[in-house]
């Protein structure tokens, strides 16, 4: 466990409702606890927050992912505007999922560019700093004018299939746009590299095209920044089937698991569906073949780093 050490003061680690779980595990690998709030609703629906202590010049992390519903995020903005009211002297937004990161640009006639939009009410609320785990696009880092520290779970997915010693393995991107994440698994886990070539008729609709590579008797792994309706990925593990590929799993960083990601997942020929705890997943969405890894060491270790003002580099590898 890596602990805060005695000499730092002033740290403060809060927690919103959406991940209160992952916020527990990253304070038992901080050795601290979470700052005491009280977060209600009024009798209309209305938000309720307060930071139950003082954190006046203290360093506060708030640990809040976005994901719907939207109170989430409204929730994290209003626990920002909480501590710099009370005159908090830096404040972290530890996001382990941004929300809304998909609507990154303008792709249609009048539309609205929602990940900018969220980065903007963020910093108007009074960020100094964001911590993110695997955006879905890396330039979304640019949208904000604040620094931004971009951490990715491959290390935490890709030490869980070092632990299976999978002998011929191949890694296989479910698009185009995940060949340069497959690539980076493909190196460290000494397998060979396969891409899915796919059409997108519609949103959340997925048909595969081919497949570019040798999967015949391997083993694959297909990674992914997130899971949502699971049609990408069920598709990929039938068409790999259908090639003559051996056990199939998927993994990902972000369990939406949207509508009906489940039961596509339960019949998809699918030996396991790897994923973290970025989002706090309910009991109905859980099955069998699900494996759910924790980022709470990954993230503490990049606050601690981060109160003591020292590189996170090292978290990238």
């Amino acid at each position: 466990m890596d602990h805060l050490p005695g000499v730092l003061r002033g740290f403060k680690l809060l927690s919103g409702t959406a991940n209160r779980g992952l916020a527990e595990e990253i304070a038992r690998n901080l050795g601290v606890e979470l700052a005491r709030l009280t977060i209600s609703r009024f009798a209309d629906g209305e938000i309720f927050v307060r930071i139950d202590e003082n954190v006046r010049g203290a360093d506060v992390f708030i640990v809040q992912p976005t994901n719907p519903p939207a109170e989430n995020l409204l929730e994290l903005l209003l626990l920002i505007d909480a501590a710099r009211r009370a005159s908090a002297a830096r404040i972290t937004c530890v996001m382990p999922y941004y929300g809304y990161s998909r609507q990154d640009r303008k792709d249609q006639p009048r539309v609205a560019i929602g990940a900018k939009l969220v980065a903007n009410m963020i910093e108007r609320a009074g960020a100094d700093r964001v911590l993110g785990l695997d955006f879905h696009q890396h330039q979304l880092q640019g949208f904000f004018d604040e620094p931004v520290d971009h951490l990715y779970a491959a290390p935490v997915l890709m030490a869980h299939f070092k632990k299976k010693q999978l002998k011929d393995l191949a890694i296989v991107a479910p698009d185009v746009g995940s060949a340069k994440m497959a690539r980076a698994f493909a190196k460290r886990l000494n397998a060979t590299l396969a891409i899915i070539d796919k059409r997108r008729p519609s949103a959340n609709v997925s048909e595969v095209v081919n497949v570019v590579g040798d999967v015949e008797g391997k083993d694959c792994v297909i990674p992914d920044d997130m899971i949502d309706t699971a049609g990408t990925v069920t598709e990929a593990a039938r068409a790999l089937r259908s090639l003559g590929a051996k056990d199939i799993y998927v993994c990902a960083t972000h369990a939406l698991l949207s509508g009906p990601a489940v039961e596509r997942l339960k019949a998809a020929p699918i030996t396991e569906v790897v994923v973290t705890d970025s989002i706090a997943l309910a009991p109905e969405k859980r099955f069998d073949r699900l494996t759910v890894l924790s980022v709470g060491e990954l993230l503490a270790k990049a606050i601690r780093f981060t109160h003591s003002e020292q590189s996170v580099s090292s978290l990238f590898d």
